[in-house]
C-alpha cells in the first residue's frame, strides 16, 4: 500500500464535496450502465472514495455495490452519505472475493494510481470477480496527460504530489487480452480539464 497516497486521500476528505461537481461523467456512466443491460445487479468500485457519484449512482437503480478505498476519511463519508454501499477497507491490489461475485466492475480515478507493474494481476483478479458478460470501466492515464509514453512519478493535483503509473495503451490492451477481457471501448474524454482514457472491456 502506498502509505503517502492514502494520506493524501485522507486529507483530500476534508474538500473532496466542494469539489466532486468539477468532475462531470454521466454522460460515460449512462453509456456504460446501458451497455449493462441489467436493471439490477453488484457492482465493485474499486478506488470508491467517497461513493458519490459513482456508487450512488448505481444504488439509486436498484444495485447492490461493493466499495473499496483505503483512505479511511472517505469511507467514513461513504458511510454517511451512501449508507447503502458495503465499504471495504483496504488496497484493490490486496483485496480478495470470491469468483464470479459482480455484474460489473468500476475504477474510476483510481487504478492509475496503482504501479503498472501490479495492473495484470489485479486484471485478472477483475475478471475471475466478474460474472460470465460482466464489464469493466475504468480511467487510465496516458501520453496526453504524464507527458510521456510510460510513466511512474508524481503530477501535481489539488496542491498534492499524486503518484501515477501507465503503460502505453498498446500494452494496456495486451494486458487486458492476456486476462480474459475483450476491449469494447478505449477512448480519450477531457472532463474537469484533465484528459484521461476511459476504457470498458468485458469478460469473454
Amino acid at each position: 500500500m502506498n502509505i503517502n497516497l492514502q494520506e493524501i486521500y485522507n486529507r483530500f476528505a476534508a474538500v473532496y464535496e466542494s469539489n466532486r461537481d468539477l468532475f462531470d461523467v454521466s454522460e460515460i456512466f449512462n453509456q456504460f450502465y446501458e451497455e449493462l443491460g441489467a436493471d439490477k445487479g453488484h457492482l465493485l468500485d474499486l478506488g470508491c472514495g467517497a461513493g458519490e457519484p459513482f456508487a450512488r449512482w448505481f444504488i439509486e437503480r436498484g444495485w447492490q455495490v461493493t466499495g473499496v478505498d483505503f483512505s479511511s476519511q472517505m469511507l467514513e463519508i461513504a458511510t454517511r452519505t451512501v449508507p447503502k454501499m458495503k465499504t471495504v477497507a483496504g488496497d484493490m491490489t490486496e483485496v480478495n472475493f470470491p469468483a464470479e461475485s459482480f455484474d460489473a466492475v468500476i475504477a474510476v480515478y483510481s487504478l492509475f494510481h496503482v504501479p503498472r507493474e501490479k495492473h495484470p494481476a489485479l486484471f485478472q483478479n477483475i475478471q475471475r470477480w466478474l460474472r460470465p458478460g460482466g464489464k469493466v470501466l475504468f480511467t487510465y492515464a496516458t501520453q496526453h496527460y504524464t507527458g510521456q509514453p510510460v510513466f511512474d512519478g508524481t503530477k501535481e493535483f489539488m496542491g498534492e504530489h499524486l503518484f501515477y503509473s501507465h503503460d502505453e495503451p498498446a500494452v494496456l490492451q495486451q494486458h487486458l487480452v492476456q486476462a480474459g477481457l475483450k476491449v469494447t471501448a478505449l477512448d480519450e474524454h477531457e472532463i474537469g480539464g484533465e484528459t484521461f482514457l476511459w476504457v470498458t472491456a468485458e469478460k469473454v
